[in-house]
């Protein structure tokens, strides 16, 4: 290979099948990285209008029964705050109807049926984040590993030259280096994308548990004040 056929394809192309194929984990490793911070960025928009959105019409003076009723006729288009709502009040409704009255056993039933809800809405959320990274914590050593086994594959290559130059040398270690660097070209989105979401989601997951606290707070002054259709 001369100078003039140092690119990129080149190197790629006359590198031996093992960095070949380590390069190909790592560009599949790029493509779904980039598609799951994509998936992610929408996700995460979309979450934040819905709850803003709900928090909104929660403290508008609309009644807990009127949001219970929405939330259920928009079960789709509903976003996390207003599902772990609706589970809340589900609880809280069919406790009712077995005719319990006591309110700390309305309030603990109504706790762990949004709570159990919040988990599950977690877990959707953080959907993702195990993938990025895994991708930002093994692409550089996948990378490293190729470039490692190309280093080698190409001084053995060399053991029976009589004279070695840089010449003869350079594409051989230009082709192992290539690994390394799509290596890291995976790893960086992926470790940047996983600490960005990681610090929006703990946002999302304290605004959920900072509403199961005000909306428990709600329900245990109505249980000792008034019934709940007359609630807020």
């Amino acid at each position: 290979m001369n100078s003039q056929e140092m690119s990129i394809a080149s190197l790629v192309l006359h590198a031996s099948w093992v960095v070949q194929l380590v390069m190909l984990i790592l560009v599949a490793a790029s493509v779904a990285c980039w598609a799951t911070i994509l998936r992610k960025v929408g996700m995460l928009k979309a979450i934040k209008n819905k709850n803003e959105s709900f928090e909104s019409d929660f403290w508008s003076g609309s009644s807990l029964n009127e949001l219970f009723q929405n939330a259920m006729h928009n079960v789709k288009a509903c976003g996390p705050m207003e599902r772990i709502f609706a589970s809340g009040m589900r609880e809280y409704q069919k406790l009712r109807e077995r005719h319990i009255t006591n309110p700390d056993t309305l309030l603990d039933g109504t706790r762990r049926a949004m709570r159990a809800s919040f988990q599950r809405e977690m877990d959707e959320i953080e959907s993702g984040l195990s993938l990025l990274g895994t991708i930002g914590s093994v692409s550089p050593y996948v990378g490293l590993f190729g470039t490692v086994w190309g280093v080698m594959h190409a001084f053995t290559g060399f053991a029976n030259m009589e004279q070695i130059t840089l010449a003869t040398v350079a594409p051989g270690i230009a082709e192992a280096l290539v690994a390394t660097a799509m290596g890291l070209f995976a790893a960086i989105p992926a470790v940047t994308a996983y600490n960005r979401f990681s610090s929006g989601i703990d946002r999302i997951a304290s605004q959920q548990e900072t509403f199961i606290e005000e909306f428990s707070n709600i329900l245990q002054r109505n249980l000792g004040a008034q019934p709940l259709h007359a609630a807020h």
